[in-house]
């Protein structure tokens, strides 16, 4: 069966170690948050927090990068956006700032996917033509995933974009759309990943997605019950690695080693009852 997500997000740039480990658990690593701006003498830029990419500040960050790809097989995307924006920038000025991230990009040959987080409002003919370009300019195997809340999913209402997923996910570009991150922030329930399956969202393309203050028992259980369900489950992420439980910073990494037992352990008993 093939493994299901296990991802971090990876805002706050601490030691990798917990994770470049043999027979890792952790399937992708989303390096965040791009965004763009103007320097004092006008010339745009794209920055990773606050710095340029390749800032000599993040040359750990790449090389831990690197080595989690080329020795490990993790793969790594990018994040666009969150909640210092980016996509009115990019918008307002396609064509100054969308070549400095296809640049970045391009510039990475492990970078292989991108996530929208989309928290402002946009319009949606905006963002098709920017998954367009970014499908036409880095091929059919670049990986697009993007990040509603989970009521964005659960309902067909606007969320923080102003526009409604569902409307994009059954036009021609979000065939193009590979998964989404549910933000499970405020909810982290099996049932209310039970009703993005049924508002018509494939299991396979909803990742449920945790965040580091809520309860880790509850969250293993609603794993548990949405891994016994769902056989082609989504994976899993954690905003965000540095300090995820339950071994905090001392060990980030743990995190991943008990979603991949939860979700083992469902294959493992499936084995035995056949």
């Amino acid at each position: 069966m093939e493994s299901k997500r296990i991802i971090y997000y990876y805002q706050t740039l601490t030691d990798l170690s917990s994770i470049l480990i043999q027979n890792t658990p952790v399937t992708h690593i989303i390096l965040s948050s791009f965004h763009f701006g103007t320097n004092p003498n006008k010339s745009p830029y794209i920055h990773l927090n606050n710095y340029p990419p390749y800032d000599s500040k993040f040359n750990k960050v790449w090389d831990q990068l690197k080595l989690a790809n080329e020795k490990f097989n993790i793969q790594i995307h990018i994040m666009l956006g969150g909640a210092g924006g980016a996509f009115q920038d990019l918008f307002e000025n396609f064509e100054l700032y969308y070549p400095l991230l296809l640049k970045t990009i391009l510039s990475t040959p492990f970078i292989s996917g991108i996530n929208l987080d989309i928290e402002e409002e946009v319009s949606l003919t905006n963002v098709k033509m920017l998954i367009d370009c970014l499908k036409r300019d880095l091929g059919h195997d670049f990986i697009i995933s993007m990040a509603p809340v989970q009521g964005s999913l659960q309902y067909d209402n606007s969320g923080m974009g102003g526009f409604v997923y569902k409307d994009l996910y059954k036009s021609k570009e979000g065939s193009l759309i590979d998964f989404f991150n549910g933000q499970f922030y405020f909810n982290l329930s099996s049932s209310c990943y039970e009703q993005c399956i049924q508002n018509g969202y494939l299991e396979n393309q909803v990742v449920l997605g945790m965040i580091q203050d809520q309860d880790f028992n509850s969250a293993c259980n609603t794993v548990q019950e949405v891994v016994n369900k769902y056989e082609n489950f989504g994976g899993v992420y954690m905003w965000e690695y540095f300090d995820a439980p339950p071994g905090g910073p001392k060990n980030p990494g743990l995190w991943a080693q008990k979603m991949k037992q939860i979700m083992d352990k469902k294959n493992n008993d499936d084995e035995k009852n056949k």
